[in-house]
C-alpha cells in the first residue's frame, strides 16, 4: 500500500483531485496574479559570464508555449570562452490552459536525439542544493548538455508531475498558479573528445552565476 502511495499513478490521482479542488476554489475567488519584472531585466554580466546576444523566439514556439514572458539569451565565459544559452518561459497564470512544455518533448521535435538523462544536484547558495534534469542530446555531429527545471515561489522542481502537483497545491493554498520553465544549453566542444564533463561543469558554473539574479526577478 505504501509503495503505491509513492507511485506515479498515486501522484497522478492526487494531482487530479487537487486540480478539481483548485477549479472549484477559483470559481469563487479571483486568482492572485503576482507582480513581476520583465525577464529582459536579467543582468547582462553575471560572474564570469558576459552577455552575447538576445535571440528571437520564433512565432511558432511562442504560439505553442503561450507564455507571458520569454527570454532566450546567449552568454559566454570570459575565461574559457564557452558559450551557453539561457531560455526562460514565465507563466503568470496557468488557469487558462497555459502551461510549460517539457524540453524532453520539444527537443526531439527540433531534431535532437536524447543520448542520456539523469538528475543533477547543484549548489546555488540556497540552504539546500537544487536538483535539475540533465540531458545529453545530439543533432547530427553536434552534441550538447541540457539542464532544465520548473521554478515557482523559490521552489525548484525537476519532475513535471511534481511541478503540476505544487501548482495545484499553490492554487488551493495561495490562489496562485505562476511558474517558470528554466533551461540551459551548453554545447559539447570538439576539444571535449565527446566527454560531456567539461560542458556539464560549464553549465553548472552558468547556472550558479544566474540563479540568484533570476530568482529576484521571478515572483517570490
Amino acid at each position: 500500500m505504501f509503495d503505491f502511495l509513492k507511485s506515479r499513478a498515486a501522484l497522478a490521482v492526487t494531482i487530479l483531485l487537487l486540480a478539481q479542488a483548485a477549479v472549484l476554489y477559483s470559481s469563487v475567488k479571483p486568482e492572485v496574479i503576482p507582480e513581476s519584472r520583465p525577464l529582459r531585466a536579467l543582468p547582462l554580466d553575471m560572474g564570469p559570464w558576459s552577455y552575447q546576444q538576445d535571440f528571437e523566439v520564433d512565432q511558432e514556439t511562442q504560439d505553442v508555449l503561450k507564455a507571458d514572458d520569454l527570454l532566450l539569451r546567449g552568454y559566454q565565459d570570459a575565461g574559457t570562452h564557452r558559450a551557453g544559452t539561457l531560455f526562460v518561459a514565465a507563466f503568470r497564470s496557468q488557469r487558462n490552459g497555459k502551461a510549460p512544455h517539457s524540453p524532453k518533448n520539444c527537443l526531439p521535435g527540433s531534431g535532437w536525439t536524447q543520448l542520456s538523462s539523469d538528475l543533477y544536484s547543484i549548489e546555488v547558495g540556497n540552504p539546500q542544493p537544487i536538483v535539475v534534469n540533465r540531458y545529453i542530446v545530439q543533432h547530427g555531429d553536434d552534441r550538447s548538455v541540457v539542464m532544465y527545471w520548473y521554478q515557482s515561489r523559490e521552489r525548484v522542481i525537476a519532475s513535471e508531475y511534481r511541478a503540476k502537483f505544487w501548482v495545484m497545491a499553490d492554487a488551493i493554498r495561495l490562489n496562485r498558479t505562476d511558474t517558470a520553465l528554466v533551461r540551459v544549453v551548453m554545447p559539447i566542444l570538439p576539444s571535449d573528445n565527446a566527454d560531456p564533463a567539461n560542458a556539464t561543469r560549464a553549465a553548472v558554473s552558468f547556472i550558479q552565476a544566474f540563479f540568484q539574479p533570476l530568482r529576484h526577478i521571478l515572483p517570490a
